[in-house]
């Protein structure tokens, strides 16, 4: 399973505390060029019509950087590093911008342009980007994902087995979880409010939207999962939905993978692509479930080996039934 190195993973976040003093070095030069209360939103026109505190816009930008840097430093892959670099570029880019715009003497007069605003921050982006790309020479290669020749020909021959005696019953369970997703989806809730409390409508439709995805995105950062004489469960290990359940029924056969999150699914969560879906907390060991109608289920799990040799042994049992 790949783990970011201490390089990797501060090379991750050195782009976004950057842009957070760059902003912040700009907004003491100029403070007192700024208005008291900085136009923080703007209508289609690039009119102000919603103010925000300096205390509280400082506050603000300062946990999204610190926010932003963390999450890439836990979820940071070695060949998406350029992608970190090009986010901090963007949105230092934009902040920025928005500083500039605010440098006039009536704070109601202020304009933000938006297609010179949003085309600078994107040529910032992709500056910083191709510098993050750079980087990536500095950290050595991921090494190769593969599956133990033991792993390849039990799969080859149906999957593994669990020695059970007649009518012995048997049931597994484990608790798995993402510190990543924990952290963002904490750190997306943490924000919400405070956006709700300073944005005006629509800005305030970024907040609602943290929430909608925080609340899922926290009840999915730990789930658990259960293999018995029901099949295949998955569930939020801190509430009882969202769940996932594959009756045994329903179960062709199971195997154990080494899955890489984004190459294989696209990123972490529930993941829904063509004829697999799944739910991904990190790269690595997966218990993989193949259904009658040719879909696969796949879920990230310590231990994956002993759950699928279970629920073949169920699921065979349950067919001579």
């Amino acid at each position: 399973m790949h783990r970011a190195t201490p390089r990797l993973r501060a090379l991750a976040a050195l782009p976004f505390v950057l842009a957070l003093a760059v902003h912040l070095l700009l907004l003491a030069r100029r403070r007192d060029e700024l208005p008291a209360e900085l136009a923080t939103h703007f209508s289609f026109r690039g009119e102000a019509d919603g103010w925000t505190g300096t205390t509280a816009y400082v506050l603000i930008t300062t946990a999204l950087f610190l926010g932003l840097a963390t999450g890439a430093a836990l979820i940071v892959r070695r060949r998406f590093l350029w992608t970190a670099w090009a986010t901090a570029g963007f949105a230092g880019g934009l902040f920025v911008q928005v500083l500039r715009a605010n440098l006039v003497d009536d704070a109601d007069a202020v304009v933000f342009a938006a297609g010179t605003g949003l085309g600078l921050a994107l040529v910032v982006a992709v500056v910083t980007g191709v510098a993050g790309w750079a980087l990536t020479a500095l950290v050595p290669d991921e090494p190769e994902k593969g599956v133990e020749s033991g792993e390849a020909a039990e799969g080859a021959a149906g999957g593994p087995r669990l020695p059970l005696a007649a009518g012995e019953a048997a049931g597994w369970s484990k608790d798995t979880g993402s510190r990543a997703l924990t952290v963002l989806a904490v750190l997306v809730l943490a924000s919400a409010p405070a956006v709700l409390l300073v944005a005006t409508w629509p800005g305030a439709l970024i907040g609602l939207l943290g929430l909608v995805i925080g609340v899922p995105g926290l009840a999915l950062a730990r789930v658990r999962v259960v293999v018995d004489r029901h099949g295949l469960t998955v569930r939020s290990a801190l509430v009882p939905r969202p769940r996932v359940r594959v009756p045994l029924d329903a179960v062709e056969g199971a195997s154990v993978r080494e899955i890489d999150a984004v190459a294989d699914f696209g990123g972490w969560g529930y993941r829904v692509r063509a004829h697999r879906t799944g739910v991904v907390l990190r790269s690595g060991e997966a218990l993989v479930v193949r259904r009658g109608s040719g879909r696969e289920f796949a879920v990230t799990v310590p231990d994956a080996r002993t759950a699928a040799a279970l629920l073949n042994t169920l699921v065979e049992r349950h067919g001579r039934v």
